[in-house]
């Protein structure tokens, strides 16, 4: 799901945190009970994994199959509604049965979930949350105020797709026009119709020596090539989802700071700083080279404008990876591409991506809790290999899609990226950012909306604190 969407999901459910927080008890008729199979009967060890996805069900169905029978127990994955995910998780661990003993939860949720006794410090006999297994950004996703609350699983980010045939076409152009301008300077007689006789060795080596650094470092690079380059018509040199802050983040992630790397600690932000003003200039700037209307872009359609040979650069979370392989199976792509890690802002000024993660959390509620416990380290670890081949999600697992090299480029970007906040007062602090980057993309004072965000977040912390 995109950040907007999940954003607006978020606002939805904000109402009902305040019960939640301090326990509540739902009547029957606020919140229907998840739909699922009854109790089992018998002498096996039971739990429910509860998850609102249901790309997820052949691989846990799967894996609830294999770990039964290996551990002899039973689990029994039961699919629900997203529409008020916890309070359906609260509702069913004080009046029903079957109990939620774990369930899949977005890393930012995890502050609501743990103050509400819905998770519980993970036990990790095993050992399975560590560096060896996974990044930094995944343990810091699942931390909250310093415990592990949740196993990691698999994430979303952002990355740079670009059209390499156009790129190496943008190449020769360059090494042409290098070649060209050095033989009008020394005079050389020539036979071609422009006057210069150009070496063909010396063009083909420059050709690939510009291709082999075609790939942007820097936002000025990308500037560069769009200033540079005679593309061919009906194509633009980038374009991408303006309108989400998801695919915008990075501009401002190394500087922007809210709540830490954990996203869990309110007496760490940084909003109002001149690193993050500069980087917002350079974002406003973009609009002068591009022209994107952020009030009609979408990304599903500059994903197609991409794979129909449109665009040579654009943003793009990990579906692209598997939509970009079908297309090129199916022979409806016509040009090599390729996926890098994102671009710094400028020589000076670094970038840092967005990320969301997915973990198993452990209920406070379940009776069956070490259980739980093994089950979850069983997802991330041994069942992480098939995850992607069954889901389409990509595990958050290090060592995991070794030959898919797309993938790999988005699990270095995801091992950088600033993880998505879990604090409740800033819950719709991506929603302002949102607003933000919109002004900004449209021509609005960066200091002074900076300085504006600053200041409502600032009456937020302290109104929690009250």
């Amino acid at each position: 799901m995109h950040l907007k969407k999940r954003l607006t999901a978020v606002a939805a459910v904000l109402v009902m945190t305040a019960a939640v927080l301090y326990g509540s008890v739902f009547g029957t008729g606020d919140v229907k009970e998840a739909d699922g199979p009854l109790a089992w009967s018998g002498d096996k060890e039971t739990i429910y994994f509860w998850y609102t996805d249901d790309t997820m069900t052949n691989f846990l169905g799967s894996a609830a199959v294999a770990f039964g029978e290996q551990e002899d127990v039973r689990v029994i994955p039961v699919l629900t509604s997203e529409s008020e995910y916890l309070e359906a998780i609260n509702h069913a661990s004080s009046q029903s049965s079957q109990v939620p003993d774990a369930y899949l939860i977005s890393h930012d949720s995890l502050e609501k979930a743990y103050l509400a006794g819905l998770a519980t410090q993970i036990q990790d006999v095993a050992g399975v949350c560590s560096e060896a297994n996974f990044p930094r950004a995944a343990l810091a996703a699942v931390s909250y105020q310093g415990m592990k609350v949740a196993y990691p699983l698999f994430f979303e980010t952002s990355a740079l797709v670009y059209n390499e045939t156009y790129l190496r076409e943008w190449a020769s152009q360059i090494a042409m026009k290098e070649l060209l301008e050095a033989g009008q300077e020394e005079d050389v007689p020539t036979e071609d119709s422009q006057g210069i006789e150009v070496d063909e060795a010396l063009l083909a080596a420059n050709t690939e020596n510009y291709f082999l650094n075609a790939v942007p470092a820097t936002v000025d690079h990308i500037l560069n090539i769009a200033n540079t380059f005679d593309v061919p018509q009906g194509v633009d040199v980038m374009k991408w989802d303006v309108s989400d802050i998801f695919y915008n983040y990075w501009i401002v992630g190394n500087y922007m700071i809210v709540g830490g790397d954990a996203g869990d600690d309110g007496s760490l932000i940084d909003i109002d700083n001149p690193q993050t003003i500069q980087c917002l200039e350079v974002y406003k700037a973009l609009n002068q080279f591009f022209f994107i209307e952020s009030d009609t872009v979408d990304y599903e359609n500059v994903v197609q404008d991409f794979s129909e040979g449109r665009l040579v650069f654009t943003i793009a979370t990990t579906d692209v990876v598997a939509k970009l392989a079908e297309a090129r199976e199916s022979g409806a792509l016509g040009f090599d591409y390729g996926i890098a890690r994102l671009p710094q802002v400028s020589a000076e000024l670094s970038s840092r991506s967005m990320s969301v993660t997915t973990g198993v959390a452990v209920n406070s509620y379940s009776q069956h809790e070490e259980l739980a416990n093994r089950f979850a380290a069983y997802l991330v670890g041994e069942c992480a290999e098939t995850l992607y081949d069954r889901t389409g999600k990509v595990p958050a697992k290090l060592g995991t899609e070794t030959d898919n090299g797309a993938l790999q480029i988005f699990k270095e970007e995801y091992a950088d990226s600033i993880p998505l906040p879990k604090m409740m007062e800033t819950g719709n602090f991506w929603l302002q950012l949102e607003g933000l980057f919109s002004k900004v993309w449209n021509g609005a004072d960066v200091t002074q909306l900076v300085q504006e965000l600053a200041v409502q977040i600032d009456i937020q912390i302290n109104a929690s604190r009250q």
